[in-house]
């Protein structure tokens, strides 16, 4: 799997995740349609337009979501059994139609199971941000990992 398991992860650790997402009207348009999000920032230009920004913003679940997507590959594919929450979620720039995402993670935390010897707990910090830097969104995952060598 190319995913870590609980021991591959150490306190501290950082990845940053190579590959990037260029975000589209579409992604943002159907996610906001899908979810029943009819708010008016993201799916009318006309309204939009009259704002701070200038143009629709994407959905900002969407780009929770996107980052989560892209740490997959090289963190929970195939090692993980759930994520168990998400904390201190901030978005604080807004994402466009065009803009590209990249993610990259961080492992604050780690411990056994107090009930389950086949698993670890893994609180990992989450940034998105637009290529030039710019940080569209950071969040706090708690992950349950699977072990390699369960006790």
């Amino acid at each position: 799997m190319p995913g870590k398991f609980f021991e591959d992860l150490e306190v501290g650790q950082r990845i940053k995740h190579s590959n990037g997402r260029t975000v589209t009207e579409m992604d943002n348009v159907l996610f906001s349609m899908l979810t029943m999000n009819s708010q008016p920032l993201h799916c009318n230009e006309d309204f939009a337009s009259r704002t701070q920004f200038g143009q629709r913003i994407v959905n900002g679940v969407f780009i929770l979501g996107l980052v989560v997507g892209m740490t997959v590959p090289d963190l929970t594919e195939g090692t993980i059994v759930a994520t168990v929450g998400y904390d201190h979620v901030v978005s604080p720039n807004p994402t466009f139609h065009g803009d590209t995402i990249y993610a990259e993670s961080e492992i604050l935390s780690k411990r056994e199971s107090k009930s389950r010897p086949d698993v670890g707990i893994v609180q990992i910090k989450h940034w998105g941000r637009k290529p030039d830097g710019t940080l569209v969104i950071e969040f706090e995952r708690t992950a349950m990992f699977l072990k390699k060598n369960p006790n």
